[in-house]
């Protein structure tokens, strides 16, 4: 019984190995010409050489030796890597092989022992490749001048209007539809953005609070890690500068220099492994829910400004105006992030946000009918 469940462990251990190499393998053929090519293609050749003892141990055993088989799981992170880059599966290897090694935990074979120190490596590496990454795409197209910097701000701000004046507008549609009197239709509006905002604005302040909580916490691991195991905090920051583009020998030296200021090291890793400013960690929750509401309440405001001066249809009407002119601004206003014409975004929006206001303004009419 006991022969039988170390052939079916082995042979579980051959299909991982297999697996990763294949995974490693494609990640080093989709960008030859990245720094961290050479490093994919080490890892390959190790998982490589962990299959072969596994065939081995099963060969000497008197056991099959099951043919290749790739999982789901590589066939999909390798068209991931192919399609978009190596880069964009390394989070998720990284938390993949968080736990890598530990399946030969209680295997007494030294050879097991190994490979299980090579998998922690390859944990760690994978760490320090998917910081390492965080440099590799906008912020060096930010120094190199191709794009503007502060997009996500404008994108955040851009957004929040939209979705402020996009759901009001249909709101107070929908309640027009059912021939609401001017008093309710104000009511609504009111009411729809003063919740929407403290939606967004508590939605907002949760999001970054739970943020930097979350790098307090993982800096917390950092100084635990830097305190218990320096030699290796240093290597996952030389392979960091070693993804970035520097040669290996000055990455290590790099490494060492920096980890050697007891003062800053642990400000360093937090930048460069978890890509956390420690002065920063997410900015201010409260800020952050402020401008949420204030954006959001800037677009709802919009659809709702007619009704303070006029009703019935022209109200309607007029609030179609002013939300469509604020519809096509919020549309104009993307291409600066997008690059695509003003024009045609705007027209866009507005297309898109009276169709919604549309279908709202006709459900209204149709319950209210019913109801009535």
């Amino acid at each position: 019984m006991t022969v039988h469940a170390d052939h079916k462990r082995w042979r579980q251990s051959l299909t991982a190995e297999r697996n990763a190499a294949a995974l490693y393998q494609e990640m080093a053929e989709a960008d030859p010409q990245a720094p961290a090519a050479k490093l994919y293609t080490k890892l390959a050749d190790t998982e490589r050489r962990h299959a072969a003892h596994w065939e081995q141990r099963l060969r000497e055993a008197g056991a099959a030796v099951p043919s290749v088989r790739l999982n789901w799981r590589t066939w999909v992170l390798a068209w991931l890597a192919r399609r978009w880059g190596p880069a964009l599966v390394l989070p998720t290897l990284a938390a993949v092989e968080r736990d890598a090694g530990s399946e030969y935990a209680g295997d007494p074979d030294r050879a097991a022992q190994e490979m299980a120190r090579d998998e922690r490596g390859h944990a760690r590496m994978f760490r320090a490749l998917a910081a390492g990454a965080q440099l590799s795409g906008g912020d060096v197209a930010k120094l190199e001048g191709r794009h503007k910097a502060g997009g996500n701000a404008l994108r955040a701000a851009v957004l929040g209007a939209n979705d402020g004046l996009l759901s009001n507008f249909s709101l107070i549609m929908g309640v027009a539809g059912a021939q609401a009197s001017g008093g309710t239709l104000i009511v609504t509006g009111l009411a729809g953005l003063v919740a929407g905002a403290c939606s967004m604005a508590l939605g907002e302040w949760l999001s970054v609070q739970s943020a930097r909580e979350l790098y307090t916490h993982q800096i917390k691991i950092e100084a635990d890690e830097l305190a218990e195991a320096p030699e290796e905090e240093q290597e996952e920051l030389a392979l960091i500068y070693q993804a970035k583009g520097l040669p290996p020998d000055e990455a290590r030296k790099l490494a060492e220099r920096l980890l050697s200021d007891k003062d800053h090291a642990l400000d360093t890793l937090a930048r460069e492994e978890l890509g956390i400013d420690p002065d920063e960690l997410g900015g201010s929750a409260w800020e952050a829910a402020g401008t949420s509401f204030l954006l959001f309440a800037f677009g709802a405001v919009l659809p709702l400004l007619p009704f303070f001066f006029t009703s019935g249809r022209a109200g309607v009407i007029w609030s179609a105006v002013a939300s469509a002119a604020g519809l096509f601004t919020i549309g104009a206003a993307i291409t600066l992030m997008t690059g695509r014409s003003a024009l045609w975004s705007g027209l866009r929006q507005v297309l898109i946000g009276l169709a919604a206001a549309g279908v709202t303004y006709l459900l209204g009419h149709l319950v209210g009918g019913h109801l009535g």
